[in-house]
This record gives structure tokens, C-alpha cells and sequence, in this order.
């Protein structure tokens, strides 16, 4: 029988950039019995969790929730809106914006690819001056949508969406927003009304701290109307279903109903702490990290400043020296995980996850992983990133902030 809990003693430290580690107030809360999902209880719980997740996206707009993964979230946001043979424009930041440019081309729509060149564009954030310059070309307005990563998983760039709303808007193109934040919804700030998105898709597994499992889609009135218009085949992924069902707190197919219950408490723990007090905790961990990798001296990946991640930092290895490598010596003597490198990264860097069930010791702990796995496979460093992150943190203490 395989074993999945295969760990001597002690926890295993889970620090790649999603999933998570589950904090043990969800996991008792999905560990309740399942109940009828066509019964009364469950419509008071949906009704109660389809309100509260609306404050997390900042939003007044609907948001569905699907028992996919984020990459059936993709799928809905492209199949609702869009039509085949539809052109959309897109940006490369990283691996998970090249994932989803290449369903797009399978779902028979023409995406073209826009970004800065080679290795050296996944070091930075969406440039909204590129997209404003190639929408003020479509005088046609051939380009139904513009689809952008907020959070660049395998990068640690987060991309400021506002900056591409203002310039879809200063084109005067009247192009659908629809932007990707799986692995930034409850870690880095996101408006989804402020900013003026039109679908917004994220998944369960990151900053909401649930197993993989559930995924959602913010909708604006322009994105419903878009669907009605929309003749992509779908069923599962349809909207106007879920719309109706969820008006009384059901969905027209059997949810996730476990996962769900998890979903209500983590909402609970996220509104009780504050959002704005769980960003800077995300933003405070970072730069303990940020300041670990410094004092090693080594770059981090995101090569801005302005837009490094709050919720992943990748560490780039020395010329010559493979980051798989490291990575697994890391896990096999101290029981560590950390991200490896995706795409056009693959064996340049690893990367260190800070969210999910995580706090000061945790880092110094996964610090100390990496140091110690680095030193055993040859890596040169310029001094002791635990010291500088352990020196960082008593020093910046997060209510002082």
C-alpha cells in the first residue's frame, strides 16, 4: 500500500508557492459529515460563503465557484466570454501565462502572445505601455479580451493590474480585462471593482489556504453580457446555471461540499484577521525572505523591485549549478519542499513559498533548509541569510508596522 504520510518525525515543511500547508482550523472543518446538498443547511451555507467571498475579491459582482482546479477556471473565463476564432491579446510573464495562452489556441481561439524577450522577460511584470501601444493598433477592435497574470507563480512577480486597466481605457478599446489570480486572491491586494476586471480567476489551494480543489470566476455585468453573446460550447462551465442556482445558495451539480465547509472557515479567518493586516503579513515575510537572499548573494528571479511578490521568492542559483539539484538534496536531508523552476527557468532557480499555515519560524526554519542544502551541494554563499532573516524580523515586528 502506498504511504503517503511518510514522514519519520516532525512535520514536513510544505513551502513550495501552492498548495499550501492547510491550517488544522480548516482541516477540522471539512472533517464534519457531509450533508444534503439539495437540503436546507446547505443553502444557508452557500448563501453565507457567496457573500463572504465577494469581500475578498472586492467585489459586488458574482463570483462562481467550481470544483476544478484553477485551470478549469481558465477554461470558464475563456469559454463564457468568447466565441471561437476570437482574437485575444496576452501576456507573457511566466509559465502559468504560457499555460494558459496555449489552451486558449485549443479552444480554437487566436491568442497572440506579447512580452519582452527570452529568459530575461519572465524577471518582470506585465508592461502596460506594450498593451496599450498594440490595442491603439486594432482600430477594428478585432481583440475581443486582454488576459494578464496578477501573481506569476513560477516567477514571483506580481503585476500591476490596475496600470493595464488604464490602459485598455487610454486606447479607448473596448476589450474584455480578464486576469488570473490564483495564486495572489487573499495574499496580495486585489480589487477586482476598483480595478475595473472583467473575470477574475483564482483557486482554492493558495492564499485561501484549502487543498486544491475548488476554483472561482469574479464576473462584471460587461463579462455577463459578453457570455450571453458568447457561442464557445460549454455546459459544465456555463454561468447563467450557476446564476440561477445561486440565488438560493445551490449549484445546479453536486459542489464540493467538504471543501466547501473549509472555504466558509478560512473566509472566517481571513475577515477576522483583516485583509489588510494578512497583506502586510505576506509583504513583511517576503522581504524577510528578500533579505535571507540578499545576504547570500544571490539574485532573486522578479529583477523589480516594485513588483516583487509578497507570496513567492525564487532564488536563482549560480551559473553552473542545477537548482533541481539543490532542491533535492534540500528535501532528501531535511524534508523540505520548495518550488522548482518552470519553463524557461527550469533548473535556474528554485522557489520559496511564503503563505498558507505559516509564521516567523516557519521562514527561519525553511531558511535554515535552504542554507544548510545549499552549503551541501557547493553552492557559494556571501554569508547566513538566517542570520539577516532572523535580525529582519525581530526588528520589523508586523503590529508595528
Amino acid at each position: 500500500m502506498l504511504n503517503l504520510d511518510f514522514h519519520p518525525s516532525g512535520r514536513h515543511f510544505l513551502q513550495i508557492p501552492g498548495p499550501s500547508p492547510v491550517p488544522d482550523r480548516i482541516l477540522r472543518a471539512m472533517s464534519l459529515p457531509t450533508i444534503d446538498h439539495r437540503g436546507p443547511e446547505f443553502g444557508a451555507l452557500g448563501l453565507e460563503l457567496l457573500g463572504k467571498i465577494k469581500r475578498v475579491f472586492k467585489t459586488e459582482s458574482p463570483v462562481m465557484i467550481y470544483p476544478a482546479s484553477g485551470t478549469g477556471a481558465w477554461e470558464a473565463a475563456l469559454a463564457n466570454t468568447l466565441s471561437p476564432g476570437d482574437k485575444v491579446l496576452m501576456f507573457e510573464t511566466g509559465q502559468f501565462a504560457t499555460l494558459w495562452h496555449k489552451m486558449a489556441r485549443r479552444l480554437q481561439l487566436e491568442p497572440e502572445f506579447i512580452g519582452l524577450p527570452g529568459y530575461e522577460g519572465w524577471r518582470h511584470g506585465v508592461q502596460a505601455g506594450m498593451i496599450e501601444a498594440r490595442l491603439r493598433e486594432d482600430a477594428g477592435h478585432a481583440i475581443k479580451a486582454v488576459c494578464v497574470v496578477h501573481n506569476e507563480t513560477s516567477t514571483g512577480v506580481t503585476s500591476d493590474i490596475a496600470a493595464v486597466r488604464r490602459a485598455i481605457d487610454a486606447a479607448g478599446h473596448p476589450a474584455l480585462l480578464l486576469v488570473d489570480t490564483i495564486s495572489g486572491l487573499a495574499s496580495a491586494d486585489y480589487r477586482h471593482d476598483e480595478w475595473g476586471v472583467d473575470v477574475t480567476i483564482s483557486g482554492s489551494q493558495k492564499g485561501l489556504m484549502l487543498p486544491p480543489g475548488i476554483s472561482f470566476n469574479a464576473i462584471s455585468d460587461k463579462a455577463i453580457a459578453a457570455s450571453r453573446e458568447s457561442t464557445m460550447p460549454r455546459s459544465f462551465w456555463a454561468w447563467d446555471e450557476i446564476l440561477e442556482a445561486n440565488r438560493t445558495g445551490y449549484w445546479p451539480y453536486t459542489p464540493s461540499t467538504n471543501l466547501l465547509y473549509g472555504l466558509n472557515e478560512a473566509l472566517d479567518m481571513l475577515l477576522e484577521e483583516g485583509l489588510e493586516h494578512v497583506f502586510a503579513r505576506h509583504q513583511r515575510w517576503a522581504a524577510g525572505v528578500r533579505t535571507a537572499v540578499a545576504a547570500w548573494g544571490l539574485e532573486i528571479q522578479c529583477q523589480d523591485p516594485a513588483v516583487y511578490s509578497p507570496v513567492l521568492t525564487g532564488v536563482v542559483m549560480p551559473k553552473g549549478v542545477d537548482a533541481d539539484a539543490v532542491r533535492r538534496i534540500i528535501y532528501e536531508r531535511f524534508d523540505l519542499s520548495l518550488g522548482t523552476g518552470l519553463g524557461k527557468a527550469k533548473g535556474r532557480m528554485f522557489r520559496i513559498g511564503h503563505l498558507g499555515d505559516c509564521n516567523d519560524l516557519t521562514l527561519i526554519a525553511t531558511l535554515g533548509g535552504c542554507e544548510a542544502g545549499m552549503k551541501l551541494a557547493g553552492v557559494p554563499l556571501a554569508g547566513s541569510g538566517v542570520t539577516a532573516a532572523l535580525e529582519y524580523f525581530a526588528q520589523h515586528p508586523l503590529d508595528a508596522q
